[in-house]
């Protein structure tokens, strides 16, 4: 019986949401271990639709023990609309079945603010430093303020006189900073009142995560733990520094839960059978014709938290390979090989050319990363449907060809194949579960 970690191996939005909630439904308890709301999940239970931000998935599979680790920075505000959202659906969220990390760092008002304000500097000249396109909510600024060890935490909430000091400590640093940003600075007791009114909502859900899930370890239970975003955003590995303020490869979920890497016995990176990104940075394979175009509209990218197009491309076989090497993945999970279909010719990127110079590496240099030209291999498309097959001899021979090659490239087996955003229609190659 194997513990499973679940990450991204390309920009994100390859597809989580789905995966996550198949594997669920088996867990016993589901951890999610950084990240904050700028990332969603979107699940589709028996024909009802979930969007899911802060709230790991195994909320929605009758209340599964959940987790909200420490390497998670967690909006108080976010979190209380949220469970209140999906208290509206039916969902049952309460401190039976939901767990915030005593050591997790919050996300105050003056975070998303802060965020606001350097993107739209950022817009309006290039002394602001180059445009993230971060969705805003805070994210940054609020690992930023637990790295320099000035952040209010959850265990804070439970005490008043922790609440005022913590603020004075953030506030000595931000007001001077919003003052030459030429901003207004934040009002002191505004802020504290703010945070003592949302306080009594979070209290009865903060618990040190850590002892949780030794005992869930301890007891043999299936523990999922659940990353958001994907591999190419990681703020060490990706593509810098047009990245998230996370650690997003599998490894985080050890440090970002509070359990050891020993626990860790699966690492399924999602994968999508092209590719796709959001917001500013790198893409190789982006295709901004009429194709590019085709396949944002059959796999309907739009961002689960903010909305926003998603730019679309070929699947990039270096990238992914690059991933799956960072992040120990032992097998890929491949979703939305139905929008391929009906397209006579496919491309892979197989390597980049750099400089005159071949290379099958995805550089970490921003400059480099800016100048690879993609060096193609076509394959044959197929024109007849893959969506909700549930097992290989439902797939056209051209597919299976498709999805041997990306193994091939990327040297990692796909060990489960999803046709539709429905959740039976996976076809389960290798149990993550059962190692």
């Amino acid at each position: 019986m194997a513990n499973v970690v679940v990450i991204g191996s390309q920009w994100g939005d390859e597809g989580k949401g789905k995966i996550v909630d198949w594997l669920s439904e088996r867990a016993d308890v589901v951890v999610r271990f950084q990240g904050g709301h700028n990332a969603g999940h979107t699940l589709v239970v028996d024909g009802e639709v979930y969007k899911l931000s802060l709230l790991p998935s195994g909320i929605v599979r009758g209340g599964k023990q959940s987790v909200i680790g420490n390497g998670v920075v967690v909006d108080p505000w976010a979190l209380v609309a949220e469970m209140e959202r999906l208290g509206g659906q039916g969902v049952d969220v309460g401190p039976h079945n939901l767990i915030v990390a005593e050591n997790a760092p919050l996300i105050l008002p003056l975070h998303g603010e802060l965020d606001a304000i350097r993107e739209d500097a950022s817009n309006a000249s290039s002394k602001g430093g180059p445009k993230i396109g971060t969705t805003r909510r805070g994210i940054g600024p609020a690992y930023e303020d637990k790295v320099a060890r000035r952040a209010l935490r959850a265990c804070d909430l439970k005490s008043d006189s922790a609440i005022e000091a913590r603020v004075d400590v953030l506030l000595s640093h931000h007001n001077p900073l919003r003052r030459g940003l030429g901003v207004a600075e934040i009002d002191r007791d505004e802020l504290i009142a703010r945070i003592k009114d949302i306080a009594p909502k979070i209290i009865p859900f903060v618990q040190a995560s850590w002892r949780v899930l030794d005992d869930a370890r301890h007891s043999r239970k299936r523990i999922l733990f659940e990353g958001a975003q994907g591999s190419m955003l990681d703020i060490d590995h990706g593509t810098y520094p047009f990245v998230t303020s996370s650690n997003t490869v599998a490894g985080q979920a050890a440090g970002g839960s509070g359990t050891g890497p020993s626990t860790l016995d699966y690492v399924l990176g999602i994968t999508k059978a092209y590719t796709t990104r959001v917001g500013e940075g790198p893409f190789p394979t982006e295709l901004t014709d009429d194709v590019g175009q085709g396949l944002g509209e059959r796999g309907h990218e739009f961002g689960t938290v903010t909305g926003r197009s998603r730019r679309c491309g070929w699947f990039d076989a270096v990238m992914v390979r690059q991933a799956a090497k960072i992040g120990g993945i032992s097998g890929i999970a491949l979703t939305k090989l139905d929008v391929l279909d009906g397209m006579d010719e496919l491309k892979v990127c197989i390597g980049y050319e750099l400089d005159g110079e071949k290379i099958d590496y995805f550089p970490a240099s921003t400059e480099d990363q800016a100048k690879v030209t993609p060096i193609y291999e076509s394959l044959e498309g197929w024109s007849e449907s893959t969506f909700g097959a549930r097992s290989w001899k439902d797939l056209p021979a051209t597919a299976v060809k498709y999805i041997r090659r990306i193994e091939e490239l990327i040297e990692t087996p796909v060990a489960l194949l999803s046709t539709s955003p429905e959740r039976d229609d996976t076809i389960l190659v290798t149990d993550p579960f059962e190692g």
